[in-house]
Protein backbone atom coordinates (compact mmCIF):
# COMPACT_ATOMS: atom_id res chain seq x y z
CA UNK A 1 0.00 0.00 0.00
CA UNK A 2 0.95 3.85 -0.69
CA UNK A 3 2.97 5.27 2.26
CA UNK A 4 2.88 9.04 3.42
CA UNK A 5 5.68 10.41 1.43
CA UNK A 6 6.98 12.44 4.58
CA UNK A 7 5.17 10.91 8.02
CA UNK A 8 6.14 7.64 6.84
CA UNK A 9 2.39 6.20 7.44
CA UNK A 10 1.71 2.70 6.56
CA UNK A 11 -0.72 -0.02 7.42
CA UNK A 12 1.90 -1.76 9.34
CA UNK A 13 2.00 1.40 11.88
CA UNK A 14 -2.01 2.20 11.99
CA UNK A 15 -1.60 3.09 15.94
CA UNK A 16 0.87 5.37 16.00
CA UNK A 17 3.19 6.93 13.91
CA UNK A 18 6.46 7.76 15.70
CA UNK A 19 10.01 10.15 14.23
CA UNK A 20 12.42 11.61 15.96
CA UNK A 21 13.31 15.45 15.95
CA UNK A 22 16.62 16.93 15.44
CA UNK A 23 16.43 17.07 19.26
CA UNK A 24 16.38 13.34 19.64
CA UNK A 25 12.70 14.07 20.94
CA UNK A 26 10.26 11.20 19.96
CA UNK A 27 6.40 12.62 18.61
CA UNK A 28 3.85 10.55 17.75
CA UNK A 29 -0.04 11.56 17.06
CA UNK A 30 -2.75 8.64 16.95
CA UNK A 31 -4.75 7.91 13.73
CA UNK A 32 -8.16 8.35 14.06
CA UNK A 33 -10.65 4.90 13.49
CA UNK A 34 -11.69 6.92 9.97
CA UNK A 35 -8.01 7.23 8.68
CA UNK A 36 -7.35 3.68 9.91
CA UNK A 37 -10.11 2.09 8.48
CA UNK A 38 -9.20 4.18 4.95
CA UNK A 39 -5.80 3.06 5.11
CA UNK A 40 -6.81 -0.42 5.85
CA UNK A 41 -9.27 -0.51 3.11
CA UNK A 42 -6.30 0.45 0.59
CA UNK A 43 -3.92 -1.92 2.04
CA UNK A 44 -6.49 -4.84 1.41
CA UNK A 45 -7.19 -3.33 -2.00
CA UNK A 46 -3.56 -3.84 -2.93
CA UNK A 47 -3.12 -7.16 -1.85
CA UNK A 48 -1.89 -5.94 1.92
CA UNK A 49 1.44 -5.59 1.19
CA UNK A 50 2.94 -3.29 3.34
CA UNK A 51 6.12 -4.01 2.61
CA UNK A 52 6.41 -3.79 -0.71
CA UNK A 53 9.80 -3.62 -2.83
CA UNK A 54 7.80 -0.62 -4.47
CA UNK A 55 7.21 1.63 -1.43
CA UNK A 56 10.20 3.74 -2.41
CA UNK A 57 9.11 3.98 -6.08
CA UNK A 58 7.55 7.69 -7.06
CA UNK A 59 4.09 5.17 -8.19
CA UNK A 60 3.49 4.63 -4.84
CA UNK A 61 3.89 7.08 -2.87
CA UNK A 62 0.98 8.83 -1.68
CA UNK A 63 1.85 12.54 -2.00
CA UNK A 64 -1.23 13.70 -0.65
CA UNK A 65 -1.82 15.09 2.53
CA UNK A 66 -2.29 12.85 5.59
CA UNK A 67 -5.94 11.83 6.81
CA UNK A 68 -4.85 13.69 10.09
CA UNK A 69 -2.86 14.48 12.40
CA UNK A 70 0.69 16.50 11.44
CA UNK A 71 2.87 15.99 9.11
CA UNK A 72 6.54 16.44 9.31
CA UNK A 73 6.51 18.55 5.98
CA UNK A 74 4.24 20.78 8.23
CA UNK A 75 5.89 24.33 8.88
CA UNK A 76 7.35 24.48 12.12
CA UNK A 77 4.61 27.11 13.33
CA UNK A 78 1.92 24.63 12.28
CA UNK A 79 3.72 21.53 14.51
CA UNK A 80 3.82 23.94 17.34
CA UNK A 81 0.45 24.40 17.77
CA UNK A 82 -0.86 21.16 16.80
CA UNK A 83 -1.54 20.82 20.49
CA UNK A 84 -3.99 23.73 20.40
CA UNK A 85 -7.82 22.56 20.77
CA UNK A 86 -9.10 22.75 16.75
CA UNK A 87 -11.38 25.56 16.00
CA UNK A 88 -15.34 25.33 14.81
CA UNK A 89 -16.44 26.12 11.82
CA UNK A 90 -17.33 29.42 12.38
CA UNK A 91 -14.12 31.22 14.28
CA UNK A 92 -12.18 29.53 11.27
CA UNK A 93 -14.39 31.10 8.76
CA UNK A 94 -12.99 34.39 10.61
CA UNK A 95 -9.75 33.79 10.40
CA UNK A 96 -6.94 33.24 13.25
CA UNK A 97 -6.33 36.81 13.89
CA UNK A 98 -7.94 37.64 17.55
CA UNK A 99 -5.93 40.77 18.31
CA UNK A 100 -7.16 44.29 19.04
CA UNK A 101 -9.86 45.94 16.65
CA UNK A 102 -10.52 49.53 16.44
CA UNK A 103 -13.23 49.78 18.40
CA UNK A 104 -11.27 47.70 21.70
CA UNK A 105 -8.45 50.26 20.77
CA UNK A 106 -10.03 53.67 20.92
CA UNK A 107 -12.45 52.65 23.80
CA UNK A 108 -9.04 52.15 25.31
CA UNK A 109 -7.94 55.31 24.78
CA UNK A 110 -11.32 56.54 25.85
CA UNK A 111 -10.30 55.59 29.27
CA UNK A 112 -7.14 56.39 29.62
CA UNK A 113 -7.15 60.00 28.63
CA UNK A 114 -9.79 62.73 29.34
CA UNK A 115 -11.32 63.20 25.82
CA UNK A 116 -15.04 64.61 24.06
CA UNK A 117 -15.56 61.07 22.73
CA UNK A 118 -17.50 61.30 19.35
CA UNK A 119 -16.55 57.99 18.72
CA UNK A 120 -18.85 55.35 18.71
CA UNK A 121 -22.45 55.74 17.56
CA UNK A 122 -24.87 55.67 20.55
CA UNK A 123 -26.77 58.95 21.81
CA UNK A 124 -25.77 60.22 25.27
CA UNK A 125 -29.04 60.67 26.41
CA UNK A 126 -32.33 59.18 27.94
CA UNK A 127 -34.88 57.87 25.51
CA UNK A 128 -38.23 60.08 24.65
CA UNK A 129 -40.22 60.25 28.00
CA UNK A 130 -42.78 58.22 26.48
CA UNK A 131 -40.57 55.53 25.49
CA UNK A 132 -39.95 55.61 28.88
CA UNK A 133 -43.57 55.37 30.15
CA UNK A 134 -44.55 52.53 27.75
CA UNK A 135 -41.43 50.32 29.23
CA UNK A 136 -42.41 51.22 32.61
CA UNK A 137 -46.20 50.15 32.24
CA UNK A 138 -45.22 47.13 30.33
CA UNK A 139 -42.76 46.25 33.08
CA UNK A 140 -45.86 46.98 35.71
CA UNK A 141 -48.19 45.22 33.46
CA UNK A 142 -49.65 42.48 35.66
CA UNK A 143 -52.69 41.49 33.35
CA UNK A 144 -50.89 40.71 31.02
CA UNK A 145 -47.37 40.24 32.87
CA UNK A 146 -44.82 40.59 30.05
CA UNK A 147 -42.20 38.68 32.18
CA UNK A 148 -42.68 35.04 30.43
CA UNK A 149 -41.37 33.73 26.84
CA UNK A 150 -43.31 34.71 24.02
CA UNK A 151 -43.79 34.10 20.40
CA UNK A 152 -40.55 32.99 19.37
CA UNK A 153 -40.60 34.96 15.87
CA UNK A 154 -42.27 38.25 17.65
CA UNK A 155 -44.48 39.24 20.03
CA UNK A 156 -47.85 39.82 18.73
CA UNK A 157 -48.65 43.18 20.09
CA UNK A 158 -45.43 44.26 18.24
CA UNK A 159 -45.11 42.72 14.92
CA UNK A 160 -48.53 44.08 14.41
CA UNK A 161 -47.35 47.44 15.24
CA UNK A 162 -44.77 46.99 12.98
CA UNK A 163 -47.14 45.49 9.78
CA UNK A 164 -49.28 48.58 10.13
CA UNK A 165 -46.82 50.83 9.63
CA UNK A 166 -44.64 48.85 7.24
CA UNK A 167 -48.12 48.01 5.31
CA UNK A 168 -47.66 51.99 5.28
CA UNK A 169 -44.44 52.52 3.86
CA UNK A 170 -44.49 49.51 1.18
CA UNK A 171 -47.86 50.81 0.18
CA UNK A 172 -49.22 46.83 0.02
CA UNK A 173 -51.22 44.97 3.33
CA UNK A 174 -47.85 43.15 5.25
CA UNK A 175 -48.42 39.81 6.99
CA UNK A 176 -47.98 40.59 11.00
CA UNK A 177 -47.49 36.88 11.33
CA UNK A 178 -45.65 35.61 7.96
CA UNK A 179 -43.86 38.70 7.08
CA UNK A 180 -42.34 39.74 9.99
CA UNK A 181 -39.54 38.54 12.45
CA UNK A 182 -38.04 39.90 15.73
CA UNK A 183 -35.12 39.70 16.27
CA UNK A 184 -32.00 40.33 19.45
CA UNK A 185 -31.43 44.14 17.12
CA UNK A 186 -30.48 45.05 13.32
CA UNK A 187 -27.17 43.07 13.71
CA UNK A 188 -29.28 40.06 14.65
CA UNK A 189 -31.48 40.37 11.90
CA UNK A 190 -28.67 40.79 9.42
CA UNK A 191 -26.74 37.69 10.90
CA UNK A 192 -29.82 35.45 10.59
CA UNK A 193 -31.12 36.58 6.80
CA UNK A 194 -27.64 36.30 5.35
CA UNK A 195 -27.35 32.52 7.47
CA UNK A 196 -30.41 31.88 5.97
CA UNK A 197 -29.51 32.88 2.56
CA UNK A 198 -25.81 32.00 2.06
CA UNK A 199 -23.81 28.63 1.52
CA UNK A 200 -20.17 28.34 0.87
CA UNK A 201 -18.94 29.93 -2.35
CA UNK A 202 -21.84 32.39 -2.73
CA UNK A 203 -20.95 36.65 -3.04
CA UNK A 204 -21.99 39.25 -1.25
CA UNK A 205 -21.45 42.93 -2.32
CA UNK A 206 -20.83 45.30 0.02
CA UNK A 207 -21.02 49.64 -0.63
CA UNK A 208 -16.98 50.43 0.32
CA UNK A 209 -16.83 52.17 2.69
CA UNK A 210 -19.18 49.90 4.68
CA UNK A 211 -19.98 49.52 8.24
CA UNK A 212 -17.61 46.90 9.20
CA UNK A 213 -19.90 44.49 10.77
CA UNK A 214 -20.92 43.52 7.40
CA UNK A 215 -17.69 41.48 6.34
CA UNK A 216 -17.24 39.09 9.23
CA UNK A 217 -20.82 38.43 9.67
CA UNK A 218 -21.03 37.59 5.31
CA UNK A 219 -17.94 35.11 6.34
CA UNK A 220 -19.56 33.73 9.17
CA UNK A 221 -22.39 32.32 6.85
CA UNK A 222 -19.69 31.02 4.48
CA UNK A 223 -19.87 33.60 1.99
CA UNK A 224 -17.56 35.87 0.08
CA UNK A 225 -17.80 39.60 0.14
CA UNK A 226 -16.99 41.24 -2.52
CA UNK A 227 -16.75 45.35 -2.77
CA UNK A 228 -17.70 47.91 -4.64
CA UNK A 229 -16.39 51.20 -4.14
CA UNK A 230 -18.55 54.61 -3.95
CA UNK A 231 -16.55 57.15 -5.43
CA UNK A 232 -16.21 60.54 -3.75
CA UNK A 233 -16.76 63.43 -5.91
CA UNK A 234 -14.97 66.73 -4.75
CA UNK A 235 -17.79 69.76 -4.95
CA UNK A 236 -14.68 71.72 -6.37
CA UNK A 237 -13.15 71.01 -9.64
CA UNK A 238 -10.15 72.53 -8.45
CA UNK A 239 -10.04 70.51 -5.46
CA UNK A 240 -6.15 69.21 -5.30
CA UNK A 241 -5.62 66.58 -2.80
CA UNK A 242 -2.43 65.73 -3.95
CA UNK A 243 -1.24 69.56 -4.20
CA UNK A 244 -0.43 72.33 -2.07
CA UNK A 245 -4.23 73.38 -3.01
CA UNK A 246 -7.00 73.64 -0.48
CA UNK A 247 -9.44 70.53 -0.35
CA UNK A 248 -12.96 70.26 -0.53
CA UNK A 249 -15.99 68.67 0.65
CA UNK A 250 -17.91 66.43 -1.62
CA UNK A 251 -20.43 63.13 -1.84
CA UNK A 252 -19.89 59.45 -2.36
CA UNK A 253 -22.18 58.37 -5.19
CA UNK A 254 -22.76 54.65 -6.51
CA UNK A 255 -21.35 54.20 -10.47
CA UNK A 256 -23.55 51.75 -12.26
CA UNK A 257 -20.73 50.47 -14.15
CA UNK A 258 -18.85 49.16 -11.16
CA UNK A 259 -21.81 47.51 -10.18
CA UNK A 260 -22.48 45.69 -12.60
CA UNK A 261 -18.83 44.94 -12.97
CA UNK A 262 -18.98 42.76 -9.62
CA UNK A 263 -22.00 40.86 -9.95
CA UNK A 264 -22.02 37.47 -10.99
CA UNK A 265 -23.62 34.10 -11.60
CA UNK A 266 -22.58 33.42 -7.56
CA UNK A 267 -23.77 36.92 -6.39
CA UNK A 268 -26.37 35.92 -3.80
CA UNK A 269 -27.07 39.38 -2.12
CA UNK A 270 -26.52 42.82 -2.13
CA UNK A 271 -26.49 44.63 1.11
CA UNK A 272 -27.51 48.12 1.35
CA UNK A 273 -27.18 50.68 3.81
CA UNK A 274 -28.90 53.62 3.32
CA UNK A 275 -28.52 56.07 5.32
CA UNK A 276 -25.30 54.97 5.20
CA UNK A 277 -22.72 54.23 7.91
CA UNK A 278 -20.07 55.63 8.26
CA UNK A 279 -20.72 58.48 5.23
CA UNK A 280 -24.18 59.56 6.13
CA UNK A 281 -24.88 58.92 2.37
CA UNK A 282 -28.48 58.98 1.61
CA UNK A 283 -28.77 56.74 -1.71
CA UNK A 284 -31.77 58.17 -4.53
CA UNK A 285 -33.94 56.63 -6.12
CA UNK A 286 -32.38 56.59 -9.20
CA UNK A 287 -29.10 54.76 -7.33
CA UNK A 288 -31.74 52.22 -6.25
CA UNK A 289 -32.59 51.75 -9.61
CA UNK A 290 -28.93 50.75 -10.85
CA UNK A 291 -28.97 48.28 -7.63
CA UNK A 292 -32.52 47.14 -9.06
CA UNK A 293 -31.52 46.38 -12.04
CA UNK A 294 -28.11 44.80 -10.95
CA UNK A 295 -30.21 42.28 -8.58
CA UNK A 296 -32.54 41.04 -11.77
CA UNK A 297 -29.66 40.89 -13.98
CA UNK A 298 -27.66 38.66 -11.30
CA UNK A 299 -31.23 36.28 -11.67
CA UNK A 300 -33.90 34.95 -9.59
CA UNK A 301 -31.83 33.68 -6.95
CA UNK A 302 -30.20 37.65 -5.75
CA UNK A 303 -31.83 39.24 -2.83
CA UNK A 304 -31.50 42.74 -1.65
CA UNK A 305 -30.68 43.13 2.62
CA UNK A 306 -32.02 46.67 3.25
CA UNK A 307 -30.47 48.09 6.85
CA UNK A 308 -32.81 51.05 7.39
CA UNK A 309 -31.40 51.66 10.93
CA UNK A 310 -31.30 55.55 10.36
CA UNK A 311 -34.57 55.81 7.84
CA UNK A 312 -35.65 58.38 10.33
CA UNK A 313 -32.51 60.58 10.82
CA UNK A 314 -32.98 61.78 7.07
CA UNK A 315 -31.76 65.76 7.97
CA UNK A 316 -31.50 66.87 4.75
CA UNK A 317 -33.28 64.99 2.40
CA UNK A 318 -33.19 64.34 -1.30
CA UNK A 319 -35.24 67.26 -2.82
CA UNK A 320 -36.56 65.02 -5.75
CA UNK A 321 -38.60 63.15 -2.43
CA UNK A 322 -40.02 66.27 -0.97
CA UNK A 323 -41.12 67.18 -4.31
CA UNK A 324 -42.62 63.51 -4.81
CA UNK A 325 -44.26 63.50 -1.36
CA UNK A 326 -45.82 66.63 -1.90
CA UNK A 327 -47.15 65.48 -4.90
CA UNK A 328 -48.23 62.47 -3.46
CA UNK A 329 -49.79 64.78 -0.26
CA UNK A 330 -51.51 66.72 -2.94
CA UNK A 331 -52.70 63.87 -5.03
CA UNK A 332 -54.24 61.92 -2.05
CA UNK A 333 -55.80 65.01 -0.11
CA UNK A 334 -55.52 64.54 4.08
CA UNK A 335 -54.64 60.82 3.61
CA UNK A 336 -51.80 61.55 2.27
CA UNK A 337 -50.71 64.06 4.82
CA UNK A 338 -51.80 61.41 7.44
CA UNK A 339 -49.14 58.68 5.33
CA UNK A 340 -46.36 61.04 5.58
CA UNK A 341 -46.76 62.04 9.64
CA UNK A 342 -45.93 57.67 9.74
CA UNK A 343 -42.84 58.31 7.01
CA UNK A 344 -39.80 58.93 6.96
CA UNK A 345 -40.00 62.13 5.09
CA UNK A 346 -36.85 61.54 2.34
CA UNK A 347 -36.10 57.96 2.79
CA UNK A 348 -36.98 55.22 0.50
CA UNK A 349 -37.63 51.79 1.34
CA UNK A 350 -35.66 49.30 -1.07
CA UNK A 351 -38.50 46.94 -1.62
CA UNK A 352 -41.21 49.68 -2.08
CA UNK A 353 -39.49 49.52 -5.76
CA UNK A 354 -41.06 48.55 -8.62
CA UNK A 355 -40.73 43.98 -8.47
CA UNK A 356 -38.17 44.92 -5.18
CA UNK A 357 -40.73 43.68 -2.65
CA UNK A 358 -40.45 39.49 -3.50
CA UNK A 359 -36.58 40.00 -4.02
CA UNK A 360 -35.49 42.51 -0.44
CA UNK A 361 -35.54 41.71 3.19
CA UNK A 362 -35.62 45.24 5.33
CA UNK A 363 -33.87 45.10 8.30
CA UNK A 364 -34.55 48.38 11.10
CA UNK A 365 -34.32 48.31 14.82
CA UNK A 366 -35.81 50.94 17.56
CA UNK A 367 -32.05 51.51 19.11
CA UNK A 368 -31.06 54.38 16.69
CA UNK A 369 -34.77 55.96 16.38
CA UNK A 370 -35.52 56.41 20.05
CA UNK A 371 -32.38 56.41 21.25
CA UNK A 372 -31.83 53.36 23.10
CA UNK A 373 -29.54 51.13 21.73
CA UNK A 374 -29.82 48.67 24.68
CA UNK A 375 -33.46 47.87 23.84
CA UNK A 376 -31.98 45.25 21.31
CA UNK A 377 -35.28 44.88 19.60
CA UNK A 378 -34.58 44.63 15.76
CA UNK A 379 -36.72 43.42 12.84
CA UNK A 380 -37.05 41.47 9.34
CA UNK A 381 -39.44 42.55 7.06
CA UNK A 382 -40.69 40.82 3.75
CA UNK A 383 -42.00 37.87 1.74
CA UNK A 384 -42.98 34.98 3.10
CA UNK A 385 -40.65 32.81 1.43
CA UNK A 386 -37.27 34.89 2.73
CA UNK A 387 -38.71 35.36 6.43
CA UNK A 388 -40.50 31.56 6.84
CA UNK A 389 -36.56 30.55 6.99
CA UNK A 390 -35.95 33.01 9.91
CA UNK A 391 -38.63 32.37 11.78
CA UNK A 392 -37.17 28.66 11.45
CA UNK A 393 -33.71 29.29 12.28
CA UNK A 394 -35.00 32.09 15.32
CA UNK A 395 -35.42 29.37 18.09
CA UNK A 396 -31.46 27.99 17.76
CA UNK A 397 -30.32 30.94 18.16
CA UNK A 398 -32.54 32.11 21.19
CA UNK A 399 -35.97 31.31 21.99
CA UNK A 400 -37.28 34.87 21.65
CA UNK A 401 -36.15 38.32 22.24
CA UNK A 402 -37.17 40.33 25.38
CA UNK A 403 -41.11 40.48 25.85
CA UNK A 404 -40.69 43.22 28.34
CA UNK A 405 -39.03 45.38 25.69
CA UNK A 406 -40.97 44.52 22.74
CA UNK A 407 -44.57 44.99 24.98
CA UNK A 408 -42.88 48.51 25.28
CA UNK A 409 -42.30 49.05 22.00
CA UNK A 410 -45.24 47.92 20.81
CA UNK A 411 -46.79 50.88 22.91
CA UNK A 412 -44.58 53.66 22.02
CA UNK A 413 -45.06 53.21 18.37
CA UNK A 414 -48.56 54.84 18.30
CA UNK A 415 -47.89 57.31 20.41
CA UNK A 416 -44.83 58.27 18.47
CA UNK A 417 -47.03 59.59 15.65
CA UNK A 418 -48.84 62.07 17.99
CA UNK A 419 -47.25 65.46 18.57
CA UNK A 420 -44.00 66.26 20.65
CA UNK A 421 -42.23 69.08 21.54
CA UNK A 422 -44.21 71.35 19.66
CA UNK A 423 -43.63 68.94 16.28
CA UNK A 424 -46.04 67.41 14.61
CA UNK A 425 -44.81 64.19 15.71
CA UNK A 426 -41.87 62.53 17.33
CA UNK A 427 -40.23 61.69 14.03
CA UNK A 428 -39.99 65.23 12.88
CA UNK A 429 -38.65 66.35 16.50
CA UNK A 430 -36.00 63.83 15.77
CA UNK A 431 -35.20 65.24 12.62
CA UNK A 432 -34.80 69.17 13.53
CA UNK A 433 -32.51 67.75 17.14
CA UNK A 434 -29.90 66.01 14.86
CA UNK A 435 -30.02 69.07 12.22
CA UNK A 436 -29.04 71.59 15.04
CA UNK A 437 -26.27 68.73 16.24
CA UNK A 438 -25.26 68.25 12.89
CA UNK A 439 -24.77 72.12 12.20
CA UNK A 440 -22.82 72.97 15.26
CA UNK A 441 -20.26 69.96 14.85
CA UNK A 442 -20.06 70.93 11.09
CA UNK A 443 -19.38 74.58 11.92
CA UNK A 444 -16.56 73.36 14.76
CA UNK A 445 -15.06 70.72 11.57
CA UNK A 446 -15.25 73.58 9.04
CA UNK A 447 -13.59 76.25 11.80
CA UNK A 448 -10.96 73.66 12.53
CA UNK A 449 -9.95 72.94 8.90
CA UNK A 450 -11.94 69.72 7.92
CA UNK A 451 -14.46 69.22 4.67
CA UNK A 452 -17.43 68.25 5.42
CA UNK A 453 -20.55 67.85 2.73
CA UNK A 454 -22.73 70.80 2.05
CA UNK A 455 -25.96 69.18 3.35
CA UNK A 456 -27.77 71.82 0.88
CA UNK A 457 -25.86 69.91 -2.31
CA UNK A 458 -25.84 66.44 -0.83
CA UNK A 459 -28.95 64.81 1.05
CA UNK A 460 -27.45 62.91 4.45
CA UNK A 461 -28.55 60.76 6.90
CA UNK A 462 -27.70 59.31 10.13
CA UNK A 463 -25.35 60.96 12.74
CA UNK A 464 -22.19 60.60 11.57
CA UNK A 465 -20.34 63.15 9.44
CA UNK A 466 -17.34 61.55 7.76
CA UNK A 467 -14.73 64.49 7.29
CA UNK A 468 -12.42 65.15 4.81
CA UNK A 469 -8.55 65.42 6.67
CA UNK A 470 -7.76 69.37 5.41
CA UNK A 471 -3.53 70.07 4.99
CA UNK A 472 -3.14 71.88 8.23
CA UNK A 473 -4.30 69.26 9.64
CA UNK A 474 -2.15 66.94 8.27
CA UNK A 475 1.12 68.74 8.39
CA UNK A 476 0.32 68.90 12.22
CA UNK A 477 0.16 65.28 12.29
CA UNK A 478 3.66 64.08 14.01
CA UNK A 479 5.93 62.62 11.84
CA UNK A 480 6.92 59.67 14.10
CA UNK A 481 3.24 58.71 14.31
CA UNK A 482 2.77 58.23 10.79
CA UNK A 483 3.12 54.38 9.46
CA UNK A 484 4.10 53.47 12.67
CA UNK A 485 3.64 50.04 13.90
CA UNK A 486 -0.11 49.67 15.54
CA UNK A 487 -1.25 45.86 15.48
CA UNK A 488 -4.93 47.32 15.55
CA UNK A 489 -5.21 49.05 12.47
CA UNK A 490 -5.28 47.53 9.39
CA UNK A 491 -2.21 45.88 8.31
CA UNK A 492 -0.50 46.72 11.00
CA UNK A 493 0.17 50.16 10.53
CA UNK A 494 -1.21 53.61 10.90
CA UNK A 495 -1.88 55.57 8.12
CA UNK A 496 -3.03 59.08 8.11
CA UNK A 497 -6.49 58.87 9.29
CA UNK A 498 -5.50 56.27 12.13
CA UNK A 499 -2.46 58.53 13.29
CA UNK A 500 -4.32 61.82 13.26
CA UNK A 501 -6.92 60.16 15.40
CA UNK A 502 -4.60 58.38 17.45
CA UNK A 503 -2.91 61.31 18.29
CA UNK A 504 -6.08 63.82 18.50
CA UNK A 505 -7.35 60.91 21.87
CA UNK A 506 -3.85 60.98 22.88
CA UNK A 507 -2.57 64.76 23.15
CA UNK A 508 -5.63 67.07 21.97
CA UNK A 509 -8.71 65.83 23.98
CA UNK A 510 -10.79 64.32 21.10
CA UNK A 511 -11.74 61.05 20.58
CA UNK A 512 -12.52 60.04 16.59
CA UNK A 513 -12.89 57.00 14.42
CA UNK A 514 -10.54 56.67 11.66
CA UNK A 515 -11.60 55.73 8.41
CA UNK A 516 -9.65 52.59 7.31
CA UNK A 517 -11.57 50.60 9.05
CA UNK A 518 -14.84 50.68 7.23
CA UNK A 519 -12.35 49.84 3.73
CA UNK A 520 -11.60 46.51 3.11
CA UNK A 521 -7.90 46.34 3.50
CA UNK A 522 -6.24 46.05 0.06
CA UNK A 523 -8.25 49.63 -0.42
CA UNK A 524 -6.92 51.18 3.35
CA UNK A 525 -3.20 50.14 2.34
CA UNK A 526 -3.33 51.92 -1.09
CA UNK A 527 -4.78 55.11 0.88
CA UNK A 528 -8.38 55.14 -0.58
CA UNK A 529 -8.95 56.06 3.66
CA UNK A 530 -6.26 58.02 4.49
CA UNK A 531 -8.11 61.55 4.18
CA UNK A 532 -11.28 61.23 5.89
CA UNK A 533 -12.28 60.46 9.95
CA UNK A 534 -15.88 59.40 11.10
CA UNK A 535 -17.00 61.65 13.18
CA UNK A 536 -20.62 61.37 15.47
CA UNK A 537 -23.04 64.18 16.58
CA UNK A 538 -25.20 62.13 18.46
CA UNK A 539 -23.78 63.51 21.65
CA UNK A 540 -25.30 66.20 23.97
CA UNK A 541 -24.12 69.93 22.74
CA UNK A 542 -21.50 70.24 26.13
CA UNK A 543 -19.85 67.49 24.51
CA UNK A 544 -20.16 68.30 20.98
CA UNK A 545 -19.14 72.17 22.35
CA UNK A 546 -15.85 70.74 24.04
CA UNK A 547 -15.00 68.60 20.75
CA UNK A 548 -14.74 72.00 19.18
CA UNK A 549 -12.33 73.31 21.49
CA UNK A 550 -10.48 70.35 20.95
CA UNK A 551 -10.44 70.76 17.52
CA UNK A 552 -8.56 74.10 17.63
CA UNK A 553 -5.99 72.37 19.63
CA UNK A 554 -5.05 70.09 16.70
CA UNK A 555 -3.13 73.31 15.38
CA UNK A 556 -1.95 74.65 18.79
CA UNK A 557 1.52 73.34 18.31
CA UNK A 558 0.97 70.78 21.19
CA UNK A 559 0.09 73.71 23.78
CA UNK A 560 -3.33 71.82 25.47
CA UNK A 561 -4.63 75.09 26.73
CA UNK A 562 -5.96 77.25 24.09
CA UNK A 563 -6.37 81.20 24.94
CA UNK A 564 -9.47 82.52 26.66
CA UNK A 565 -9.87 84.97 23.22
CA UNK A 566 -9.74 81.58 20.70
CA UNK A 567 -11.81 79.65 23.21
CA UNK A 568 -14.17 82.58 22.75
CA UNK A 569 -13.86 82.84 19.01
CA UNK A 570 -14.65 78.84 18.48
CA UNK A 571 -17.61 79.58 21.31
CA UNK A 572 -18.86 82.09 18.82
CA UNK A 573 -17.96 79.75 15.38
CA UNK A 574 -20.11 77.12 16.84
CA UNK A 575 -22.92 79.28 18.12
CA UNK A 576 -26.02 79.01 15.47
Amino acid sequence: APSCAVCAFSPSSLAVSSNTNNNGVRTHRQLSATTAAAVSTDSANNGGDTNSANADDDSSVDRAPCFDGVCMSDPIDQQQQSDAPPMGEATARLGTMTGPTVWSEFGRLSQEHEVANLGQGFPDWLPPKFAVDSLVEAAMDSAQSPHQYTRTAGHPNLVKQLARRYSTHMKRDIDPMAEVAVTIGASQALYLSLQTLVKPGDEVILFEPFFDLYVNQVKLAGGTPVYVPLTFVPYDDNDNSDGDGSIAGGEWVLEPEKLQKAITSKTRAVVLNSPHNPTGKVFTRKEMGYIADAVESAGPHCVVLSDEVYKYIVHSPPKEEIEHLAAMSESNGANGNASASSSAVGHVQFASLPGMWDRTITISSAGKTFSATGWQVGWCIGPEHLISPIHQLLPYIQFCASTVIQEALARALPRADEPYEGHPNYYEYLKAKYTKKRDLLGRALKAAGFAIPDYDRSPGGGFFIFARIGKEIASAIPKDRLMATNIAAPGGVARQDWALCQWMAEEKGLLCIPASPFFSQDRALEGASDEFVRVAFCKQDETIEEAALALLRINDEGNKSAASGEEMKVEEEVQV
